[in-house]
């Protein structure tokens, strides 16, 4: 790998800290994200990238082709969350914005979305001044929407792999919390299906000290929720990961008033599509039964809303870009990880086209923090993505990420004299 990849590092992160901030300062939701988008598009413009906007939406993509060789896609996400942020840091966000609901919400990039941005912007920079240093064409894709599970797909279908060079393989990262300077991988399904759903009950409202002229759906969510606690453990064999959680449970204006309807939201985690199916059925099945044991008025309502596939990462593609990474980092930085319950849509990418996909874990917590909380057996207590406190350390981070995205990118796109 040649030296002339790494020129003007250090001055290129203490710019792109002035980035992040602005990025985490101003955070936007799915769907929403025109500032954040703009943005990047200025950056990669400066960067004599081909840069066009509005792909899917708000996607962004940047391809820069340097003669002959592979198409490596290197992808981040734009989008924030519907959270208010309780880090403490200068440069928190206060942002309040409308969702798709109609509601008014804070903001906070509390999945490290502006990592991601920022970081694919400094390996952007570092692949563009180094221009003899490989040949092929290198596109960047900033992907709207990620939080909603639809972006890489809104990509898809505007003609991403029709209207720009199709990629040979999908590279991309994701910040989590684990000591900072390290990376963590698997090969094959590394991170979870998802599926949601929103589910309204109906029921006959009343008195609530006349229950008996009554068909309470609050009663019926509650034994719902109970219910759906045993998919997991008594339908899905012990072998196999899942998860089913009811994040949501909303119902009636006053506390002697029974409401008419209740509310669920419900979210489910799989690796595999027959566990998958069963437990999706199982969910269906549940709310069914318990609607016609309390005798509901109606049938319930379930509506399935967000869908990610399993993220899984291709064997092959994995040991070509995990070697390079173990040659620059050195192999006690890199770690073999579990799989992750949590959900990507990266995925939906690689589906597409046809290519490999290679996803890896960037730590993004200060190693004493993490060393004292498993010393101290709360490691669980340390901020995770989606927490109000999660927030990444920024330095060495940004190195590392950036290092990271350039050297995987290298190793697909290899050197001109060596094609």
């Amino acid at each position: 790998m040649t030296t002339t990849l790494w020129t003007g590092l250090p001055q290129l992160v203490k710019d792109l800290q002035v980035l992040y901030q602005d990025l985490h300062q101003n955070p936007e939701l799915p769907l929403q994200e025109h500032r954040t988008a703009e943005r990047v598009a200025q950056r990669l413009r400066m960067l004599d990238y081909e840069v066009t906007e509005q792909v899917g939406g708000t996607g962004v993509v940047g391809v820069l082709r340097r003669g002959e060789g592979p198409v490596v896609m290197l992808r981040s996400e734009l989008d924030a969350l519907p959270l208010l942020e309780k880090t403490g840091l200068p440069f928190a966000s206060t942002v309040r914005a409308t969702g798709l609901d109609g509601l008014e919400t804070p903001v906070m990039h509390a999945c490290g979305h502006d990592m991601h941005i920022t970081c694919l912007i400094g390996a952007a920079t570092l692949l563009a001044q180094a221009t003899a240093a490989w040949s092929g064409t290198l596109m960047l894709v900033f992907q709207p929407a990620e939080e909603l599970a639809c972006g890489a797909q809104n990509m898809v279908d505007d003609g991403l792999f029709e209207r720009f060079p199709t990629p040979n393989v999908v590279l991309g990262q994701h910040v989590i919390p684990t000591p900072v300077g390290t990376i963590g991988y698997g090969s094959g399904a590394i991170m979870a299906a998802m599926d949601a759903a929103q589910v309204v009950l109906h029921g006959r409202g009343g008195h609530g000290s006349r229950p008996e002229t009554t068909v309470d759906p609050v009663l019926m969510a509650a034994h719902i929720v109970t219910r759906l606690q045993g998919v997991v453990s008594r339908e899905i064999a012990a072998s196999e990961a899942a998860v089913v959680t009811v994040g949501r449970l909303a119902a009636g204006t006053k506390d002697n008033i029974i409401p008419d309807t209740a509310e669920l939201g419900i979210s489910v985690r799989s690796f595999s599509t027959s566990t998958r199916t069963t437990i999706r059925r199982a969910i269906e099945r549940i709310i069914r039964s318990e609607a016609d044991a309390s005798g509901a008025p109606r049938p319930p309502e379930v509506t399935w809303t967000i869908a990610a596939p399993v993220t899984e990462n291709d064997p092959d593609a994995t040991a070509i870009t995990i070697a390079s990474l173990m040659s620059h980092f050195g192999e006690q930085r890199i770690t073999v990880m579990p799989p992750v319950t949590g959900s990507e849509d990266v995925g939906v990418f690689g589906a597409a086209c046809k290519a490999p996909t290679v996803f890896w874990f960037l730590g993004g917590l200060d190693p004493a923090d993490f060393a004292a909380a498993v010393e101290e057996g709360r490691q669980d207590s340390l901020p995770t993505n989606h927490s109000p406190h999660f927030a990444p350390v920024v330095e060495p981070t940004l190195h590392t990420g950036i290092q990271a995205l350039v050297v995987a990118a290298t190793a697909w796109l290899g050197a001109p004299d060596e094609r």
